[in-house]
């Protein structure tokens, strides 16, 4: 699996909602604070929207709100969703047997099963819970801003 920006700044995304729950959080927003860029970062709200993962609330106090808790999406549901199967080859995912004619006998599609399953077990363990809490006790660890003139 490849995670390309898109997938990333999806991750992020649903990463800053998931810490700013109970108040919407307009794209500028978002995008301010995770350094996505803003039309870049529009796209993939409409992505994340018809995904079921954010609804958007209209209005001055208006903005996106995950339609979940944070405890109760998985870094693998939104991965799949934006980037596709987690399995590094077709051949290993379901039904991807029938992609090749060598499969029966290819001791690479056992190493290429192992990788994928490993990989899902690891996204699909993980909540934006879990995210945000490794990210608060990171912020803690490293301490406040130092500036020099």
């Amino acid at each position: 699996m490849k995670i390309t920006y898109k997938g990333d700044y999806a991750l992020k995304a649903v990463m800053d909602l998931g810490s700013h729950t109970g108040e919407p959080q307009s794209a500028d927003q978002i995008a301010r604070r995770q350094d996505i860029p803003f039309k870049f970062l529009e796209q993939i709200m409409l992505l994340l929207k018809k995904g079921g993962f954010v609804k958007a609330q209209r209005g001055k106090k208006g903005g996106y709100l995950l339609t979940r808790s944070p405890a109760k999406i998985t870094m693998g549901e939104v991965l799949r969703y934006i980037e596709g199967p987690v399995e590094p080859i077709a051949c290993v995912r379901k039904g991807g047997e029938r992609t090749c004619s060598y499969a029966s006998r290819c001791s690479l599609k056992d190493v290429f099963d192992d990788i994928g399953k490993y990989t899902a077990k690891i996204v699909d363990g993980i909540t934006f819970e879990d995210l945000i809490n490794k990210q608060a006790k990171k912020m803690k660890m490293r301490g406040p801003d130092m500036y020099y003139i």
